[in-house]
């Protein structure tokens, strides 16, 4: 439902509390009145770009998560849990706190409990309050990027993760490599296996990151443990003892030769990584908008750092650089190169639609 409907059904109570707080002048006992000086205030041309240049980062956090989720209802526990996650101070861990953040996008219009009996005490986010907020979010995402020359080489690596897959499978097939007693292809094994990949990866060093993006992702460089991981999850590989075979669909795939798509490689990504990045849906989505023309990654760090919550080692500029565009570069999403500006980045055709949130398709 958009505004003036959810508007409707509010109860005058609610309706007052958004009145007083945008500083209406209306009859405060006319839910007439009430309800046509809120559509006026809030459908106003520069109401939205006020809104978003005075709310504070953590807020801004907490709507961009309401924006990209693409559930219709929210239980409270939606709307806590998502309070939290936006707020990045790891020392507020009292729930009232959460409570007054919910309270106060209630008192502000942009959440209403559910309009039946059977919804009351579900919440909603008008839908055309989410589009001129994305819009106008979008301007203020944009005014930090810097744009730059395109770059003489740059790196578009397509569908080769797709192409890979399959060679993986080929590999396995063809070698059954050992596992070492931590359940790891031995280094030898992984070498010669990064080596019949079109895209080679340097091998994992000790001391190096260990968890949080994938199981694989302990034992393995980044683009080789999604596909070890995705080949897992469609169980075309299973370890047996010490060996790690093909299973019979596993077999299937290679003879028949067939490429698995992007899309499933990547919609596979988005749910490995969002323990780690649980708002990586819209980061993508606000990096391909930024990323239309070529742009330098510093200033693509300025624009959308600040949503980037940093997970134990990692820091928001790690995460951005190794865990999001690297990944988005192996699969297809966005080229990168290097100008005397330093690294660059532009989304692909490829990229921009699957970028889009669902709604927006």
């Amino acid at each position: 439902m958009n505004l003036a409907d959810m508007l409707t059904y509010a109860d005058i109570g609610q309706l007052t509390a958004i009145a007083g707080r945008y500083q209406c002048d209306c009859k405060r006992n006319s839910k007439h009145d009430l309800i046509q000086n809120i559509l006026i205030t809030l459908g106003s041309r520069d109401f939205m770009k006020a809104h978003i240049q005075e709310c504070s980062p953590g807020d801004l956090r907490f709507m961009n998560m309401l924006l990209f989720d693409e559930r219709s209802y929210f239980s409270l526990e939606d709307l806590l849990a998502a309070a939290r996650q936006a707020t990045f101070d790891e020392t507020v861990d009292k729930k009232g706190s959460y409570r007054d953040v919910v309270a106060r996008f209630k008192s502000s219009g942009w959440i209403f409990s559910g309009p039946s009996q059977q919804t009351r005490y579900l919440f909603q986010v008008p839908i055309d309050l989410k589009e001129r907020f994305r819009d106008h979010m979008g301007e203020h995402i944009r005014e930090r990027v810097v744009f730059s020359i395109e770059p003489d080489i740059y790196r578009d690596e397509g569908d080769m993760s797709a192409l890979d897959l399959l060679l993986l499978l080929r590999y396995i097939k063809d070698n059954e490599p050992e596992l070492n007693l931590e359940g790891a292809l031995y280094k030898r094994y992984q070498q010669g296996l990064v080596n019949a990949l079109h895209v080679p990866e340097p091998l994992l060093t000790k001391g190096g990151w260990t968890f949080g993006y994938g199981r694989a992702f302990e034992h393995y460089p980044p683009r080789l443990a999604l596909l070890y991981d995705y080949a897992r999850h469609r169980r075309w590989i299973t370890e047996e003892g010490s060996r790690l075979k093909l299973s019979h669909s596993g077999h299937l795939i290679v003879e028949e030769g067939k490429c698995e798509s992007l899309m499933q490689l990547y919609s596979f990504w988005l749910r490995l990584y969002k323990g780690a990045i649980p708002n990586l849906p819209s980061l993508i989505y606000w990096i391909s908008l930024c990323t239309s023309e070529w742009v330098t990654v510093s200033s693509l760090q300025e624009s959308v750092g600040w949503l980037i919550k940093p997970f134990y080692y990692d820091d928001a500029s790690s995460i951005l650089e190794k865990r999001i565009l690297r990944m988005m570069l192996h699969l297809g999403l966005i080229r990168l190169g290097e100008t005397s500006e330093g690294l660059v980045a532009k989304v692909t055709p490829w990229g921009k639609e699957a970028a889009k949130p669902k709604q927006l398709m």
